[in-house]
């Protein structure tokens, strides 16, 4: 029952090309080495990463779907095998392993067919690496690269809307209207690249709780999540555009108070809204997660060094972080993106500029595309 429903879940994220299916794994060998056999039907380009303090190995393979059941380990080098979806379409494989190993991995073909094997002897710890960037070598020809480039998807989230209107500025202007401004602004550029799709969180003045905001932007498989917001801080002079990523602890006591600020607006939300999604204790959403914060500091970087070579002002430190409720995704590079602070009446008179919109969201655009094609290769 729990391969069927596997089988099916994934399959409904295939959208448009039909996915490899991992047909049977086996696990064979004893102590002095264990080989692994992962079948599929379709083509199999499977990629390793190692990790340590416990050893284990993941095997991901892309565009695929398992329907098959997993072997007991019987021998001494592999623990537990555990199998699931790793991302939308990235099927993931993890092996516990009881301590360092030398893999060595390859792919054989027949036809239509494929079977990746690892093969795993006991090593000393330097041996435990992969040098050739995860791929394996293939005994016949390669599958030929797909003609079109994958499409991007990018969620533009502006913050706040409908009975939570945000921060006020000094000139009564609110923060859910300027966030919605920009969030257009930005849609509009980005409509003109080919390879990316761009969804908003909202179209107009409708509130909506932040658990809802990164639900959206994981139903779509997002490659990028932007929390686009304009506060007001006790500190009038203080002007210019911040960068935010999460994090358990805040950075610093601004970034504190920001997210503080931030995630009270869900007072605004029934009760069915009124706790976090629960936590889920798995290794493969660990693993997830590693790989989502790695993206997610690299586009917080890119984004910044962007804005400050286009002259855009930053504050002091402009890269920072804290626990902001609406960045929580495992699985979605996310960041909250402050355009300026309306607090401060000469960055509030900025805002409300629609060429000033408009030349931010071509910034931010080229920072968006750069970095997503970055990921391409």
């Amino acid at each position: 029952m729990f391969v069927l429903f596997f089988v099916l879940v994934a399959a409904t994220n295939a959208q448009e090309t039909t996915p490899t299916v991992v047909t049977a794994v086996r696990l064979n060998g004893d102590g002095g080495q264990a080989i692994l056999e992962v079948d599929t039907r379709g083509p199999a380009r499977p990629h390793l990463t190692l990790l340590r303090k416990p050893y284990r190995i993941a095997l991901d393979l892309a565009d695929t779907v398992s329907a098959a059941k997993l072997p007991e380990p019987t021998g001494r080098i592999v623990n537990s095998l555990r199998q699931g979806l790793a991302g939308a379409d990235r099927y993931r494989l993890l092996l516990s392993l009881s301590d360092s190993v030398r893999p060595r991995m390859e792919v054989q073909r027949d036809g239509d067919r494929a079977t990746v094997k690892l093969e795993l002897a006991p090593a000393p710890e330097s041996a435990f690496v992969w040098s050739d960037g995860g791929k394996a070598p293939t005994v016949q020809a390669a599958v030929p690269p797909l003609v079109a480039p994958r499409r991007f998807t990018v969620v533009i989230d502006a913050g706040h809307g409908g009975v939570d209107r945000g921060a006020t500025g000094e000139g009564g202007t609110e923060e859910k209207a300027i966030n919605l401004a920009f969030a257009m602004a930005l849609r509009e550029v980005l409509g003109a690249e080919k390879d990316v799709t761009t969804i908003l969180t909202r179209t107009d003045d409708t509130f909506i709780p932040l658990n809802e905001r990164s639900a959206i932007a994981r139903r779509a498989h997002a490659d990028l999540f932007i929390s686009l917001h304009a506060d007001s801080i006790r500190y009038k002079d203080l002007r210019g555009a911040t960068v935010y990523t999460l994090s358990d602890r805040a950075s610093d006591a601004l970034s504190s108070e920001i997210a503080e600020s931030e995630n009270a607006a869900d007072r605004f939300a029934g009760s069915e809204w009124d706790q976090d999604a629960p936590e889920i204790h798995d290794i493969l959403v660990d693993l997830v997660r590693r790989e989502t914060e790695n993206l997610t500091e690299r586009f917080a970087t890119h984004l910044v060094d962007d804005m400050r070579k286009a002259g855009v002002r930053l504050i002091n430190n402009p890269k920072r972080s804290a626990g902001f409720r609406v960045l929580r995704a495992p699985d979605v590079p996310s960041v909250l993106l402050e355009i300026g602070y309306l607090s401060n009446k000469d960055e509030e008179k900025l805002l409300l500029s629609s060429d000033w919109q408009r030349r931010f969201a071509e910034i931010l655009a080229k920072a968006v595309t750069d970095s997503l094609r970055e990921r391409r290769g």
